[in-house]
């Protein structure tokens, strides 16, 4: 099946030739931590090199211990892909991560999602359809391009679905990271004029800035406002046009937040992904992905060091149980609901049915022209 929505899940999962065991999945759930470690690593030793599971950063702790790589979505995909063996990829993350693993893993390798709701809320903030309506209507604002450049240029944070990195593949766009996105503009203004950036606004306006665009070159397309809520004027004018998406996770994270660690932790550094509003980011120590994060406070602090961090709490729990001896803090406590939907149960109840669990799957075509915006971000220097 394509697993596309969060509201069509259900009705996918229906129509899969897979039968849920709900019975089954409330046993495991019932078992302790521990029992249910065992039998997911029995299972591990079992399949041998068959099996790769995958965790992204923001998972519990004890799934990232099962995991064969623990990171970010890109490189989670990439790893998986490039892995010896790894029939099955097992994705412990959210649903545009499994998709994104299911577009670059090998013909040989199939992907499993524990639980194919835990959707993205901010991947699902940008439907093909809403994205394609108003392409046409940013098209008929701005005109055509000159001097033989495209009047604007798709560019897709990989936090999106399937559909939209292939919108972006067919429309002569790109895809990029948290990391990567300075280089994405670089290449995007090469070939167009303008810049849709898709679908969070919070990163793009970080990365735009951060790039050298003016504020008033940045404007919004909101989806369902009427002509994107602003005059055609100043979507011709800009060069930069965010789509009004963010991360639930990371919009909560506030100017008063901060205010109140530097006010009684005057010594501490603060840390945040580009995913939080502007004037938090402005705020921060240092910005950058959960991989940027995570090297930070690796190697560029030491015993002692207070670190407060804007981002998943669970990436926090975990840096401050691998670092005991630096004082890591939350900024404030942002759980990711949809990732912590991914239980230890859930994964055992994939493993003991591997063979016939339903498997994540991309359409050809889709697949092709999400490889081309990917391979596109791949060529970057």
């Amino acid at each position: 099946m394509i697993v596309q929505t969060q509201n069509d899940a259900s009705e996918k999962r229906a129509r899969s030739a897979f039968a849920w065991d709900m019975e089954r999945i409330r046993e495991l759930e019932a078992l302790s931590e521990e029992t249910l470690v065992q039998k997911i690593q029995a299972i591990r030793d079992e399949r041998g090199e068959d099996l790769c599971i995958l965790a992204h950063l923001y998972q519990r702790k004890a799934i990232w211990g099962l995991a064969n790589f623990v990171g970010d979505s890109y490189g989670l995909s990439k790893s998986a892909a490039e892995v010896k063996g790894g029939k099955y990829i097992v994705f412990c993350g959210v649903r545009f991560m499994a998709e994104s693993a299911a577009i670059l893993c090998r013909p040989d390798q199939v992907v499993v999602h524990p639980d194919p709701e835990a959707g993205c809320p901010m991947a699902d903030m940008a439907s093909i359809e809403e994205v394609q309506r108003s392409w046409k209507s940013l098209g008929e604002a701005v005109g055509a391009g000159a001097d033989g450049k495209q009047p604007i240029v798709p560019v897709t944070y990989m936090n999106s679905t399937a559909d939209i990195k292939s919108f972006c593949g067919k429309e002569g766009g790109i895809i990029c990271t948290s990391s990567n996105a300075s280089k994405t503009f670089d290449w995007a203004f090469a070939k167009g004029e303008r810049i849709l950036f898709l679908p969070d606004e919070h990163l793009g306006r970080n990365t735009a800035l951060k790039y050298g665009i003016p504020p008033e070159q940045i404007v919004v397309w909101d989806p369902e406002k009427p002509g994107g809520g602003e005059d055609p004027e100043d979507y011709r004018d800009a060069k930069v046009i965010l789509w009004r998406g963010y991360c639930p996770v990371h919009q909560k994270f506030t100017v008063r937040d901060v205010e109140h660690v530097r006010r009684f932790n005057p010594k501490a550094k603060l840390l945040v992904h580009p995913e939080v509003p502007h004037e938090v980011a402005k705020l921060a120590d240092a910005m950058g992905s959960t991989e940027f994060i995570r090297q930070y406070v690796k190697n560029e602090t030491g015993p002692g060091d207070e670190i407060f961090i804007a981002t998943e709490w669970n990436l926090v729990r975990n840096l401050a149980a691998q670092y005991p001896d630096r004082k890591i803090e939350k900024l404030h406590r942002s759980l990711c609901l949809t990732m912590y939907q991914i239980t230890l149960g859930r994964l055992l109840y994939a493993l003991e049915n591997l063979d016939s669990f339903e498997t994540v799957s991309v359409s050809p075509e889709t697949k092709h022209h999400s490889r081309v915006a990917l391979e596109r971000m791949l060529a970057l220097k």
